[in-house]
């Protein structure tokens, strides 16, 4: 006979529902999730942020007989999650380090007399001896495993003591489990149930489509400016900007403090008391904006954050679904704006270079997956839920390649060709090995399986199409269902029952055109010139243009310099855009600084004035973007021990920073205006006749471009190094 939850405790649980967390009736899956909690079965929750998650154990945990256990990775999770069960009148406690001895055996205390309901504690906290002794002491009713991702490698935030967490539970007693996550691809979905050994729980699995979230991926340039401008239209919104590094949440922060915004930075490197305090300060909406590595966000329930930017791109897809998940939670409008540049990708792979094969290899695939929804045409929340399993058989209508796609293609051949493909190899192998095939790359895995010799070999090269052209078509016929990925085997294709059915029976069918943000971001500038666009920094005014290039010439003249002394195009280009009208103003155009602005600028601004006031233009403070002012330690180390003479390389070495690094810092030291003698160094490494070869060669030339004197050293072999070093020597000299 199936076994059924009481009735009475039933209406408890709706009572408790309404009385404690304000709800009249459950949502999706909730009520026959904590059904099945209460019977005593294992459970595996595969839910999106927001969907109310935590109800399902929270609820069960109130009515049951026992502690509940909630293991969970983060401080701040715990400490949100109790201080609302707290708020609501519920007695729940956290166990961590954070705790003083006499706090831990109140926590303690509460637990074995039976008035403690749920106690949170961190994986590594339940391997203490002491700890799990005390756990064996507890009537306890079931396990709530959090974030149950972290158990996989494959996961995007995988945590080896998650993998133990098994083994202690079992030690403690035979208790159900209730494992949950907002984010898991088939494959990390069958690691939960296999280290949990419990691959015959009930899982319930809520769709992972946020219909209110809008998508967006722009190009990583100008970021700042696109940033600043991009709160300013959301001004007194809540909002999330994540950032890979603490050093750029901090530099993010005081950029959008100093024009105005309320933000605060939140990272694991500021002490627990400032991350507690500017978490509260959102939270209680005395701050618009925090500014964030992934360290925050985990578990707060903050449902009014309206926009999610990512201002670098994160390490995989499941961590960015996760993040966005974090916008909208009350189902009202929610933003995510990515600013993607695959510069961000080879940064995170350089990050990975130390990590063991195994873990390298699964990055690697987990980066790939991230470039290609950056850079596909096709629906981005088809990608998404595609990437978790789930299919949708249309275009949402609600991102930014649904309202304004790529160019769009019918296709038949190529279809079949990729899936005849797919086919002839057997299911063994992943979407590059199929594009290396019709493509006729020379690959020794190609040879070596003996696929030279199939009849599709090549024959992609007979449709002129190049390699990352197939990779696309693989990509999006994975997205349209004709094409599945293998759980077992990463990557591997195999053809769905509707890839199958297509070889016999083919139809056109329309794909889209990969993003080429360079050449994107080429269009727009012209569309912005051609007044289709506007309000963009590239719609410059071409009459103010000119009058400012006429008067950079006949200054440069007067001084007997070159013109990029003086300002360069860039600057030129954000003047006739921004129309500055003040020193205070004009220190703020990108690769000015108030240096240049008082040898150089007086003419600039007078000519800027004249032209604003005589064609009665509304200058656009709007777009003016406050520079923060130069705090990074870094350039008032470098500027503090170039004062003292000490060398370059010694910099380098005491920062840990290779020599190039320390010189594009010196370069930016120098562009925004700050006049460094760096004679001291410069002498040592490069013969005195050589520097004046290149000095001489920047005063006559039309630009202070590297890849153009290098082209005019060429046979001379002179070093990029060396062109960098007098290049600072010359514009230190002239132009600061």
């Amino acid at each position: 006979m199936v076994k059924k939850v009481d009735t009475v405790v039933l209406d408890t649980l709706k009572e408790r529902l309404k009385e404690i967390f304000g709800y009249s009736q459950f949502r999706g899956e909730q009520e026959v999730i904590i059904q099945n909690i209460l019977l005593g079965k294992n459970t595996f929750v595969i839910m999106p942020t927001g969907a109310g998650k935590s109800l399902c154990y929270q609820l069960p945990a109130l009515v049951s007989d026992g502690l509940t256990i909630v293991i969970s990775p983060l401080i701040a999770l715990m400490k949100n999650q109790v201080d609302q069960l707290t708020a609501f009148g519920i007695n729940a406690q956290f166990l961590n380090s954070t705790l003083t001895k006499s706090e831990m055996t109140r926590v303690k205390n509460d637990a074995l007399d039976g008035s403690l309901k749920l106690l949170y504690i961190a994986p590594e906290s339940l391997t203490k001896e002491d700890n799990l002794d005390f756990l064996k002491k507890v009537k306890i009713a079931f396990v709530a495993i959090d974030e149950a991702h972290c158990i996989s490698e494959w996961g995007h935030d995988f945590r080896p003591e998650y993998r133990r967490i098994y083994g202690i539970i079992e030690n403690i007693g035979d208790l159900p489990i209730i494992a949950l996550t907002a984010t898991a691809t088939p494959k990390v979905q069958q690691d939960i149930r296999k280290n949990l050994q419990m691959e015959e729980a009930e899982t319930f699995k809520s769709s992972f489509n946020r219909k209110n979230l809008y998508y967006e991926i722009r190009p990583k340039k100008d970021t700042k400016k696109q940033l600043i401008r991009y709160v300013r239209n959301n001004k007194g919104k809540s909002g999330i900007v994540y950032c890979l590094s603490r050093k750029t949440v901090e530099e993010v922060a005081e950029l959008l403090s100093v024009n105005d915004v309320r933000a605060l930075p939140y990272h694991a490197g500021l002490d627990s008391n400032t991350r507690m305090s500017n978490q509260d300060a959102f939270l209680n909406e005395d701050c618009d904006v925090i500014v964030a590595t992934i360290a925050f966000g985990m578990g707060i329930d903050k449902p009014d954050v309206r926009f999610v930017i990512h201002y670098d791109v994160p390490k995989s897809l499941e961590g960015y679904y996760q993040e966005t998940g974090r916008a909208g939670r009350d189902g009202l409008e929610g933003n995510c704006l990515m600013f993607y540049s695959y510069d961000d990708i080879q940064k995170l792979e350089k990050f990975n270079k130390d990590k063991t094969v195994t873990e390298r290899d699964n990055a690697r695939h987990l980066l790939n997956e991230m470039v290609a929804y950056s850079t596909l045409g096709a629906c981005r929340r088809r990608q998404l839920l595609s990437y978790f399993g789930e299919y949708l058989d249309k275009d949402c209508g609600f991102c930014d390649n649904c309202m304004h796609p790529t160019e769009k293609t019918k296709v038949q051949d190529e279809v079949v060709l990729v899936l005849r493909a797919v086919q002839q190899t057997e299911q063994r192998f992943d979407g590059e090995h199929i594009a290396d095939l019709i493509t006729a790359k020379d690959n020794q895995y190609v040879r070596s399986y003996e696929h030279d010799k199939l009849d599709v070999y090549g024959k992609g090269l007979e449709m002129n199409e190049s390699r990352d052209y197939w990779i696309s078509v693989i990509r999006q016929l994975v997205i349209f269902n004709y094409l599945e990925k293998d759980i077992e085997n990463y990557g591997v294709m195999k053809i769905g029952e509707k890839g199958l059915s297509y070889i016999n029976d083919p139809y056109p069918i329309t794909l889209h055109k990969d993003h080429n943000f360079d050449e994107e971001d080429v269009k727009a500038e012209d569309e912005d010139k051609e007044g289709n666009a506007g309000g963009s920094a590239h719609a410059y005014d071409e009459t103010l243009l000119g009058m400012l290039k006429a008067l950079r010439k006949k200054v440069a003249k007067e001084k007997n310099l070159p013109p990029f002394v003086i300002f360069q195009d860039p600057s030129m280009e954000e003047m006739a855009t921004t129309y500055p009208t003040t020193q205070q103003e004009m220190a703020q155009i990108n690769g000015v600084g108030m240096g240049k602005v008082q040898k150089f600028g007086k003419q600039f601004i007078e000519l800027i004035s004249r032209y604003v006031e005589e064609n009665d233009i509304e200058t656009a403070k709007d777009v003016v973007i406050k520079s923060t002012v130069n705090k990074s330690k870094i350039k008032i180390f470098i500027i503090q021990q170039v004062d003292r003479k000490v060398s370059l390389d010694e910099i380098a070495e005491v920062k840990a920073l290779p020599l190039a690094d320390v010189i594009e810092e010196v370069e930016h030291i120098c562009y925004s205006g700050t006049k460094l003698n760096l004679d001291y160094y410069i002498n040592q490494v490069i013969d005195r006749e050589r520097q004046q070869d290149i000095y001489d060669y920047f005063m006559t030339a039309e630009t202070d471009n590297i890849a153009a004197a290098l082209d005019e050293f060429s046979d001379d072999e002179i070093s990029e190094e060396e062109l960098r070093l007098v290049r600072i020597k010359f514009l230190s000299e002239l132009a600061n």
